[in-house]
């Protein structure tokens, strides 16, 4: 799928609307194949845009879990780590 897409759900601080905001859009540019839609696409691209946020926002609310939530900085953390032993 999109690497651009990053799980958002059991971290603590929670999602922020913007997070979930950008994840629909890469998930709607990935779906539509469009980084920016004509003029004619753009209302029905916006619509997508925001009926998926809607559904990610429900959706993150829904889920339930045991684990303790995952610390943002640390995840950021190993995250660098890797993309440094990846790319040097």
């Amino acid at each position: 799928m999109c690497r651009n897409i990053k799980t958002l759900f059991n971290f603590e601080p929670p999602a922020t609307e913007d997070e979930i905001q950008a994840s629909a859009l890469q998930f709607v540019r990935k779906l539509s194949g469009f980084n920016k839609p004509s003029q004619a696409n753009e209302a029905a691209f916006n619509q997508a845009v925001t009926e998926v946020s809607e559904t990610a926002r429900r959706l993150l609310i829904s889920l339930q879990t045991t684990s303790p939530a995952r610390d943002r900085e640390i995840e950021a953390e190993k995250a660098k780590e890797r993309s440094r032993l990846r790319f040097g």
